[in-house]
């Protein structure tokens, strides 16, 4: 990473740039009787620096310059979207494999949505907590959607397609922004019945990422949707509890008003509270979870 280096030479200042030159700073430093700090250079180097590209990797840097391809990419991003429906939008780590606690209550916690809200459950069709959830709504008999990027965080490998999802249910996306756009539109809500959610599973930086971006586009109500849409914060084992608290000390320095980020989502430390939630949110009676039932029981066992 380059950075500025400023000495002081009498009554003016220097500046280079190491992206553009490389300085050695022979660190005489010596306390001269004026008080000044007197620094010698020795004569700049230049940085040579070879890139070699292959033709394939030329033609994708150029690609990426064009307005046009992202554009192009949003597009089948809406496409996807509106072959399978709206939905839950879940957004988790790609790291916690299923031997871990929140994989299992992931993986629950989908099917239970998928059944509740009787919607299609979108994620990052990668591995870890995505396909956790990509699982529990297979379980759910309810459509499933991805988009996915080449390679996860934690993955040596790249891979553009998916172990087991068919390919005209996921999107591999050489563009975050576009990829974004998918996981946001997936949760609009353009008529009072549409029902649809963001859950947050514990992850890293890409969780949070996603998460802030979520909710900086509720708060200033640019998510794109007509209705509200519920965005809740899986507190599993006290996961996000230090990030909490983080916040409520940003409400003391003024940078969030208080409340605020409260209003925002709901945070939940186990399933049974964000199922609860989910059901007051969209006045969802036993009768209703009823049908849902006896129509997820009807849709197994035409398909086995």
């Amino acid at each position: 990473m380059g950075f500025s280096v400023a000495a002081s030479l009498g009554t003016h200042i220097a500046l280079r740039n190491t992206h553009e030159a490389r300085i050695k700073c022979h660190f005489l430093y010596k306390r001269q009787e004026n008080n000044i700090i007197g620094f010698k250079f020795s004569k700049p180097k230049a940085l040579q620096r070879k890139i070699f590209l292959s033709k394939q990797e030329f033609s994708e840097l150029d690609e990426r310059k064009s307005p046009d391809e992202v554009r192009e990419e949003i597009k089948k991003c809406y496409e996807l979207i509106n072959r399978l429906g709206r939905g839950a939008v879940y957004l988790g780590s790609s790291r916690m494999g299923s031997s871990h606690s929140h994989y299992v209550q992931a993986q629950e916690l989908a099917k239970e949505i998928a059944n509740l809200l009787d919607c299609t459950s979108w994620s990052g069709a990668g591995p870890g907590l995505m396909d956790a959830v990509t699982q529990g709504a297979i379980l759910a008999g309810k459509p499933v959607g991805g988009f996915k990027i080449g390679k996860e965080a934690g993955e040596w490998t790249a891979s553009n397609f998916h172990p087991y999802l068919p390919s005209e249910n996921y999107l591999t996306c050489r563009f975050f922004s576009a990829r974004k756009h998918g996981l946001v539109d997936a949760v609009v809500r353009n008529n009072s019945f549409d029902k649809t959610a963001v859950v947050a599973l514990p992850g890293g930086i890409g969780t949070l990422d996603e998460v802030f971006e979520m909710m900086a586009l509720i708060q200033l109500e640019r998510i794109g949707s007509k209705f509200p849409v519920p965005l809740l914060l899986m507190n599993y084992d006290s996961f996000y509890s230090k990030l909490l608290d983080f916040l409520n000390d940003c409400e003391g320095w003024g940078t969030v008003s208080k409340g605020e980020v409260a209003s925002l989502w709901r945070v939940c430390n186990n399933n049974s509270e964000a199922l609860a939630y989910l059901e007051e949110f969209y006045g969802i009676s036993s009768i209703d979870k009823s049908k849902n039932v006896t129509k997820f029981c009807s849709t197994y066992e035409s398909s086995s």
